[in-house]
C-alpha cells in the first residue's frame, strides 16, 4: 500500500467512527504516526482529502456493483448481495458522516448526488427490469419511481433527524428498510425464491 493509499484508508477509518467535521488533519496524522507534512504533500486540504475518498468510495462501489450483476444469475441474489455490502457500509458508517459532507463539503456531496443519478439509480432501475424479465418483479411496477424511491429510502435512513442515533442503529435501519423494499417488489416467486436464499444465508 502507498503512502496516499494509507492517508486515505486512516482517514476513511476516522470519519466512519467519528463524522468528518470532528476529524482534524492533526488526528488524522497522529492516527497513520506520520507527519502533517506528510498528508500536505498529496493533499492541499481536508477537502481535497474527502473529495479523493469519494472519489475512491465510488469506484470501488461501481466495481462491487459490476461484480454482483456479473456473478448472480438472477434479480433476487443479486439484490440479497447487495444487501450484505450495504449492511457492511452501513454497520461502520457514523450516521453523522452523510450530515458532514453535505454540510460542509459540497463538491464532494455534489459528486455522490450524480453517482446516484448517474450509477445507482440506473443499475436499480436495470435490475428491476431484469426482475420482471425473470418472472421475479411484479409487473405492473413502474421501475423509475420504484428506483427512485428505493434510494431516498437509503438515504433517510441515515438522517439523524428522523432516526437519532442514541435510538436507532443506522445497520438495523437499512436492513428493515431493505426488507421491507424486496418483499414489496416480488411476485410469488419472487417470494419463495426471496425466502429460500434467506434461509441457506442464515444456514451459512
Amino acid at each position: 500500500m502507498s503512502q496516499k493509499e494509507r492517508i486515505l484508508a486512516g482517514s476513511l477509518e476516522l470519519f466512519f467512527r467519528a463524522g468528518i467535521k470532528s476529524v482534524t488533519m492533526d488526528d488524522i496524522a497522529k492516527h497513520l504516526a506520520v507527519s502533517k507534512k506528510t498528508i500536505y504533500q498529496f493533499f492541499t486540504d481536508k477537502n481535497e482529502l474527502v473529495i479523493a475518498l469519494v472519489k475512491q468510495r465510488m469506484a470501488e462501489d461501481e466495481q462491487q456493483m459490476l461484480e454482483i450483476m456479473q456473478k448472480y444469475d438472477n434479480v433476487i441474489e443479486q439484490l440479497l448481495e447487495m444487501m450484505k455490502c450495504s449492511e457492511e457500509i452501513a454497520a461502520r458508517a457514523n450516521p453523522i458522516l452523510m450530515y458532514d459532507l453535505q454540510k460542509y463539503h459540497p463538491e464532494g456531496w455534489e459528486l455522490v448526488q450524480q453517482f446516484k443519478s448517474n450509477v445507482v439509480l440506473q443499475t436499480l432501475e436495470n435490475l428491476l427490469k431484469q426482475g420482471k424479465e425473470q418472472g421475479y418483479i411484479r409487473p405492473e411496477i413502474d421501475v423509475k419511481v420504484i428506483a427512485r424511491m428505493r434510494m431516498n429510502q437509503v438515504e433517510m435512513g441515515f438522517n439523524t433527524a428522523i432516526f437519532p442515533p442514541h435510538e436507532f442503529s443506522p445497520w438495523a435501519v437499512q436492513q428493515q428498510f431493505l426488507e421491507h423494499f424486496n418483499y414489496g417488489i416480488c411476485t410469488l416467486e419472487g417470494y419463495k425464491l426471496l425466502e429460500k436464499y434467506k434461509n441457506v444465508n442464515k444456514q451459512d
